[in-house]
């Protein structure tokens, strides 16, 4: 079969030739220097911090395990032992129902997408090594190696048969027989072809049956409960002439679906939000004030006395008995006391700010000034509680049964568009207040704008990232800096690190610093609940790590060749597939190293919890009150929008790369990373940090389209890679397995996702009250565990622990 012009020439680019011009002829062997000082580099780091960890986690147990000592829901978690290494086994036999019972189903979900992660990773792995790896030792007689600057285990020996460009004119030779290149067997390609099928195939049924077990898992979970969220709806697009409390009850109950136990009908109570945050803001510099007027103070010598005349210790003096003749007569001796000042110290001011414009200024008393401020605020959140403020068009219902707020949001209410749309409620401290009285119009303009934003920032990330890109093609580096190329070429050390671990150190904390600005950007994009700002900042920072670190960074490669795609995008429909394939060989050796530094060398510092280890002396100097010194030891934050988007990453670089040259040794990496992973997670979210969002277990359909969208871009990727080594058939044949892809996620969305999302009828326990499921769970249930030789009765959820007392209630109207 005849081929392209175009797409020979770029055939022969992947082909030997290729390899001879990025690789170093005076050192063949820079691919593996290069690999081997990121292993060292990252093995040392990692052992370094899981040592410390080891040494520390029994001695720091406030930040080690100040989930188990903080929170009551991990009190039931058994202790782990004081050795360096006992506590690993421990950890390893804690169970799905004592995670369940103790984190609850979004960490569950979390550590069943590492489980998932393992299991296709070990098995290609093996496959490759099994199968793959003996075929190509078979034909070519290579061995499995480093991956370096283009060579690898399945590239061809410079001395193979038809590698020379020799009388040939640079062009790629093909057997007569078939579409195979010369120098390879006949029907070479095909055992790829039949390795993306076995590989799709197993990613298929992982997830598949992962999906259907924790559907299975989150359906009995939540049937067993009954919680006030789960009998709770989000009523919006509420008309004018239904915002009223008394309506809402009369329309929802003429539905026959259930009784309405309240409404919360939301109303704009900004100004009173307002002031209870200047109220914490004014009582947070009370007590500070009121610590350092009272924080223990050296004794100070009165300069009228002699230095033998010392004052008392500044500390109550004992009650005496009025009845003791050795008590004196005015309670102390007075003739000792003396003159003596111990306690003389100004109290501690403030500067206000007042006249014109606050041009001027003066220094008050702080005490005197706080708590006088504070009397104020109270006299106006007391009177703004009592205001009648306008209602608007949002509504949280309380049904009487988990069954009949289901009905109801599974349910069409209104004829109309918009009207009256029900939706599952988020938790009641979930909610965000204050997005709650802004108009839909407002909140989606918002949206619409921050998207746009983060489109804008994609573009800007972009320039620091391809610049970084050429770091990895020494030719493009010496254009712009031919000395710092001279340099490097006289150290070879010095240009591994340049190479190899400068750009993934760059990417690595890119992906640390980056999903900060984009949890800002979720928090003001007017979202009704912490759940639904998590689940964004997944979206927006997979977004980055995907298009920016991985598509852009590896389709272009360096800021010279942005002006080359754009034009040759226009004239070639396949050029940005073609590019992709051939540019993924060239960058396997940096994401092998950057899986290598994220899973042997961040994870364990993720693992001593590095950032708070630092931070905290500095925390420690500037904590004055005891609310500082209670915030202190409270358990960090563990937020899925900053760890789940790089896991993903690394998890469709594993897929993309399962075939290609430097397959084995990513999938070896990858399968590493993710058994540290699941050990350095499983440990933080049951012992070190909370996670106090939690949206019961809709992390999944976020993680399935990812991976769905990895398998995609593997069928792309291997398309065009085939194509580029002249196997036209074989890459068709694997076009239908893109467009599988595409149906099963349309599939997962109608058939999958609406069971995550809500809860079935026949899961709901009929006999459950109001308050709680008094029905004993059915033997199969996943959370029952054994006691002795009979089964007992779990005691309530995290999230029944959790919601416990809780109403739909604006916090502002009833805090003290």
């Amino acid at each position: 079969m005849e081929t392209d012009d175009s797409l020979v020439r770029m055939a022969s680019i992947m082909s030997g030739s290729w390899v001879a011009q990025d690789t170093t002829p005076s050192d063949p062997t820079q691919g593996q220097r290069d690999l081997y000082t990121q292993l060292v580099i990252s093995s040392l780091l990692g052992i370094s911090a899981f040592l410390s960890f080891c040494f520390l986690r029994p001695r720091w147990t406030t930040l080690y395990a100040a989930r188990k000592q903080q929170s009551h829901r991990a009190a039931s978690l058994p202790e782990l032992p004081d050795s360096m290494f006992g506590w690993i086994l421990t950890l390893y036999k804690i169970t799905d129902q004592e995670v369940l019972r103790s984190t609850g189903l979004d960490a569950y979900v979390f550590l069943e997408f590492f489980r998932m992660t393992i299991k296709f990773l070990l098995g290609a792995l093996l496959a490759v090594f099994i199968i793959m790896v003996p075929i190509q030792y078979h034909f070519h007689g290579d061995v499995p190696s480093f991956p370096g600057n283009g060579t690898s285990i399945l590239h061809l020996r410079r001395d193979a048969p038809g590698n020379s460009s020799s009388g040939n004119n640079g062009e790629l030779q093909m057997n007569e027989s078939d579409e195979t290149p010369a120098g390879y067997p006949p029907g070479y390609f095909w055992m790829h072809v039949v390795f993306v099928y076995a590989f799709s195939a197993l990613a298929f049924y992982l997830l598949d049956e992962q999906t259907k077990k924790i559907i299975k898992v989150r359906q009995e979970y939540l049937g067993r409960q009954s919680t006030v969220t789960d009998r709770t709806l989000r009523l919006s697009g509420i008309p004018k002439e239904l915002l009223s409390e008394h309506r809402l009850t009369e329309l929802i109950e003429k539905l026959g679906i259930g009784k309405v136990e309240s409404i919360t009908l939301c109303r704009d109570w900004s100004e009173l939000d307002t002031l209870m945050d200047e109220r914490a803001d004014i009582l947070r510099r009370l007590e500070e004030a009121w610590a350092v007027n009272l924080k223990p103070r050296r004794v100070e010598r009165n300069l009228e006395t002699l230095p033998i005349a010392q004052p008392p210790p500044p500390h109550p003096l004992p009650v005496q008995n009025a009845d003791d003749e050795d008590s004196s007569l005015l309670g102390e001796d007075a003739e000792t006391r003396g003159p003596t000042r111990p306690y003389i110290r100004n109290r501690p001011t403030t500067r206000i700010h007042y006249g014109f414009l606050k041009l001027k200024s003066k220094r008050v008393d702080a005490i005197d000034y706080y708590e006088e401020k504070l009397r104020q605020l109270d006299n106006k959140i007391e009177n703004g509680r009592e205001k009648e403020c306008a209602p608007t068009p949002l509504a949280f219902v309380t049904m009487d049964s988990t069954a009949a707020c289901q009905m109801a949001v599974q349910a069409i209410l209104d004829p109309s568009p918009s009207r009256l749309i029900a939706q599952v409620a988020p938790p009641p401290s979930d909610v965000v207040w204050r997005n709650t009285y802004k108009s839909r119009f407002k909140r989606m303009t918002r949206a619409w704008l921050i998207t746009a934003f983060v489109t804008l920032l994609a573009i800007f990330w972009s320039v620091p990232l391809l610049a970084l890109a050429g770091l990895l093609d020494i030719n493009s580096l010496g254009k712009v800096l031919p000395g710092l190329v001279k340099v490097l070429d006289r150290h070879k050390f010095l240009r591994s690190l340049v190479q190899t671990g400068l750009p993934t150190l760059v990417i690595s904390l890119l992906t640390v610093a980056v999903p900060y600005l984009y949890d800002w950007l979720s928090n003001m994009q007017g979202m009704i609940s912490q759940s639904d700002v998590e689940l964004s900042v997944i979206s927006k920072n997979f977004f980055f790590t995907f298009f920016n670190l991985f598509f852009l960074y590896t389709v272009l490669g360096s800021a010279t060749n942005l002006f080359v795609l754009l034009k040759e995008s226009l004239n070639h429909s396949d050029y940005i597939t073609n590019q992709l394939a051939m540019q993924l060989e060239r960058f396997g050796q940096f994401y092998a190293n950057l899986i290598i530094l994220q899973g042997l060398g961040l994870l364990p510092l993720r693992l001593l919890e590095f950032g708070s280890v630092t931070l905290y002396p500095i925390t420690l100097m500037g904590s004055k009150t005891p609310r500082d010194f209670a915030e202190l030891v409270q358990p960090p934050e563990f937020k899925y929008g900053f760890y789940l988007p790089q896991t993903l990453l690394i998890f469709i670089i594993c897929i993309v790369y399962s075939v290609l040259p430097q397959g084995p040794f990513i999938l070896l990496f990858g399968l590493i990373y993710f058994i540290i992973g699941f050990f350095t997670y499983k440990y933080q979210l049951l012992y070190a940090m909370e996670h106090n969002q939690h949206s019961t277990g809709k992390l999944w359909p976020v993680i399935s389209y990812r991976v769905m969208l990895g398998i995609g871009t593997f069928h792309l990727a291997m398309v065009g890679w085939l194509a580029l080594k002249g196997a036209i058939t074989a890459s068709a044949v694997i076009v239908p397995l893109f467009f599988w892809t595409i149906w099963y996620s349309y599939f997962f969305a109608r058939t999958y996702q609406p069971l995550v999302n809500f809860i079935a009828l026949s899961s709901v326990r009929r006999n459950s009250t109001s308050q709680h499921a008094t029905e004993s769970a059915m033997e199969e249930n996943v959370w029952r565990v054994d006691s002795g030789d009979h089964d007992q009765d779990e005691g309530p959820t995290v999230d029944e622990s959790r919601e416990k007392g809780m109403t739909y209630t604006n916090p502002s109207l009833i805090v003290p």
